[in-house]
């Protein structure tokens, strides 16, 4: 634990956050990028595909067990190690039912809040923001998690904002590059089947692609978030992995 003065001395650093999330996705691109695609992009392409499934219940299952190994990726650059793939996938596979539940129960509070006028959802979302890397990294109880998020982002809300509303606009700019991408490609879609079809399948392509950026530059980005509130909080931590595989 770091000494009152030290602590005093931090600050919280947007910088950092992404420099740390980005320098993960770098050093673990194979890793973080394709457990994205095999257990998000892919299944979500899926079940578009057979309309099994839509909305938040369907994105919840898809990406449960994911998260936590993108998590996993990103703490250990944070300690300066690696971890294989299967590690990642099997910590992923072990926190995939808490953390469907926290994600329901995540969704289902920001939901109620932001049918209250917009404001208490937006609230509700900056303090919880951490909740899930907690419930991964610090293996909190599924509610313990919402309180250990709202420790930690306060304080230092408005950085996460900031951090928010960047995500939000680098997620819109992938929207729209998928959607230059293929009308530059196919053209307009056609009134004919086949014209319908090309679109469509270039589309669906291009949407798995930026569906395995987006969840793993999110995920990277939020565990980076969580990190950089627990170090300005608690002081930086070491061996980091072990409390996760314990």
């Amino acid at each position: 634990m770091a000494s009152v003065a030290s602590l005093s001395d931090r600050r919280m650093s947007i910088g950092r956050v992404f420099n740390r999330a980005f320098a993960a996705l770098g050093a673990n691109a194979a890793t973080m990028f394709g457990i994205a695609f095999l257990f998000s992009a892919l299944p979500i392409a899926l079940l578009n595909l057979s309309q099994a499934g839509s909305g938040p219940t369907r994105d919840y299952i898809t990406n449960a067990s994911v998260v936590g190994g993108i998590y996993l990726a990103t703490i250990a650059h944070t300690d300066h190690r690696t971890v294989s793939f299967g590690a990642c996938v099997a910590t992923g596979v072990r926190v995939a039912l808490p953390l469907l539940a926290l994600g329901i129960l995540l969704g289902l509070g920001l939901m109620l809040g932001f049918a209250f006028f917009i404001i208490p959802g937006i609230l509700l979302y900056l303090a919880w923001s951490v909740a899930v890397p907690a419930l991964v990294v610090e293996r909190t109880g599924i509610f313990e998690a919402f309180g250990r998020s709202r420790f930690l982002t306060r304080g230092a809300r408005w950085n996460v904002f900031g951090i928010g509303l960047v995500m939000v606009v680098l997620y819109y700019v992938l929207i729209a590059a998928v959607g230059i991408a293929t009308v530059a490609v196919t053209g307009l879609p056609a009134a004919g089947r086949d014209g319908a079809a090309a679109f469509g399948t270039l589309s669906s392509v291009l949407t798995a692609l930026s569906t395995t950026v987006s969840t793993a530059v999110v995920a990277a980005v939020q565990t980076s978030l969580y990190v950089e509130l627990r170090d300005w909080k608690d002081g930086p931590q070491v061996d980091q992995l072990s409390d996760i595989f314990a």
